[in-house]
């Protein structure tokens, strides 16, 4: 599912523009290393990828950026790790995946199916997280098991 296309700047910043966000050379490059590195950069990330190109680049503009970029709805908050904030471009509906090997994340298709819930009922966001082996780091042949499996096992 991480096969999503490129995002080239100039979309970046009619989004942004749309929006009604300022635009800035370090905003633009933040929303669009966020929005096409597929990696779900958390801020130090970002700071290290884009400090090179950008020698004015502070890690106050990236979260000031970042808390802009979330508040407008451009990009969401992901919190996968206990303590480690990470940033995804709102762009559809997707699940995350975490290897607890390699750490990475990728993006998993999702049903937002919210027929179950009472009808008065408002969903604002929906958050949904695997966690697990990635097929890269699952060197077995056999499934992986579930708690339920071990605990009948027990």
């Amino acid at each position: 599912m991480n096969d999503r296309p490129y995002i080239p700047e100039n979309e970046i910043a009619a989004m942004m523009h749309k929006a009604g966000i300022r635009l800035s050379v370090h905003r633009i490059a933040i929303l669009s290393y966020v929005g096409n590195s597929r990696l779900h950069p958390s801020v130090e990330e970002i700071y290290r990828h884009l400090a090179p190109e950008f020698p004015s680049l502070s890690r106050a503009t990236v979260y000031n950026s970042l808390h802009v970029l979330v508040d407008k709805g451009l990009v969401r908050e992901i919190e996968i790790e206990k303590d480690m904030m990470r940033y995804d471009m709102v762009s559809f509906p997707h699940a995350h995946f975490r290897c607890r090997e390699c750490g990475r994340i990728i993006d998993v298709p999702m049903n937002l199916d919210t027929s179950a819930l009472p009808h008065d009922y408002c969903v604002d966001s929906v958050d949904v997280y695997y966690k697990g082996l990635c097929s890269q780091c699952n060197h077995t042949d056999k499934p992986l098991t579930t708690n339920k499996d071990s605990n009948e096992r027990s």
